[in-house]
């Protein structure tokens, strides 16, 4: 069985009301988990590698916790897309 390790440092969001963030947290965690656990992905992923910085494009938002639920998710792609080898 392999193992994934992820680290965020930093991850600035603006915007984001501050009752939202758990909402987004337990998105961020949910999607991660799907996003990671890709059998396809993974095996693009078998040797070990890093990638310093992450730069995500533009993603919309909407106010309140569904919306940072939804933003979390685009996240969570978006890193998925972006750690390939």
């Amino acid at each position: 069985m392999s193992r994934i390790h992820l680290t965020i440092d930093e991850l600035v969001l603006r915007g984001l009301d501050p009752a939202g963030r758990h909402a987004f947290v337990a998105s961020l965690t949910r999607e991660l988990e799907t996003v990671l656990s890709n059998k396809e992905a993974r095996a693009a992923w078998a040797r070990p590698h890093r990638t310093p910085v992450l730069r995500l494009n533009r993603m919309s938002f909407e106010p309140g916790s569904a919306g940072a639920g939804k933003l979390a998710a685009q996240v969570a792609r978006g890193i998925g897309k972006g750690l390939k080898p």
